[in-house]
């Protein structure tokens, strides 16, 4: 028997003032896998997770994650989900530290001191944690953005454009535990313009 799919997109489509930003889309993601949407810039795909996360509601089309709507179960579905945006959101005058205890409490969540050292060791950041934002690198601040994601264990994780801009020796390491979290169960959906991340990482890939 065929497991039912994490995320479920049937005929999304999303308009804003006359222009299509994304037009009938149908897409499901397996449980488990690590799914690539792959696309040029202003193709969408940005567009088309914020509608999954919750931050965009579509014109029309229904969405679920885990066999709940996004519109009627939000609590649940958000509370799921885990999600690096492009752009860079921290509070700059917060640490490493406090950025990630913070971000676990918008859930009602008190981070565990061994949770906190997990993430922190497995992104590279445990040297940075009494650190402010401001401070850190731009390859730093997208590991911070991914353990943000992460504080509260989403079952699925997106990511959007996750290794934008960064060199090649953090983009690889960025890779690897992309790969570490797929072993530990987190279904991981990603969005990228780079060919070759996409062959190096999914298990299916999407053209948008």
């Amino acid at each position: 028997m065929t497991a039912p799919p994490v995320v479920s997109i049937q005929q999304v489509s999303k308009r804003f003032k006359g222009f299509t930003a994304v037009d009938g889309v149908d897409l499901d993601v397996r449980d488990g896998e690590i799914f690539a949407l792959l696309g040029p810039n202003g193709a969408g795909k940005t567009t088309l997770i914020s509608i999954v996360a919750g931050l965009l509601r579509a014109t029309a089309g229904t969405v679920t994650v885990l066999g709940k709507d996004v519109v009627r179960d939000y609590r649940f579905t958000r509370r799921a989900i885990g999600l690096v945006p492009q752009e860079l959101n921290f509070d700059p005058f917060l640490t490493v530290e406090e950025t990630l205890r913070f971000q676990a409490g918008y859930f009602g969540l008190r981070l565990a001191d061994a949770r906190l050292e997990e993430i922190l060791t497995a992104l590279d950041l445990a040297s940075k944690r009494g650190e402010n934002t401001r401070a850190l690198s731009g390859g730093m601040k997208r590991r911070l953005l991914i353990g943000k994601a992460l504080v509260h264990e989403p079952k699925v994780l997106f990511l959007d454009e996750p290794t934008a801009g960064v060199d090649v020796e953090l983009r690889r390491s960025l890779w690897a535990y992309v790969r570490t979290l797929r072993a530990r169960g987190t279904t991981v959906v990603l969005t990228t313009h780079y060919l070759e991340e996409a062959e190096e990482l999914a298990d299916r890939v999407g053209v948008i």
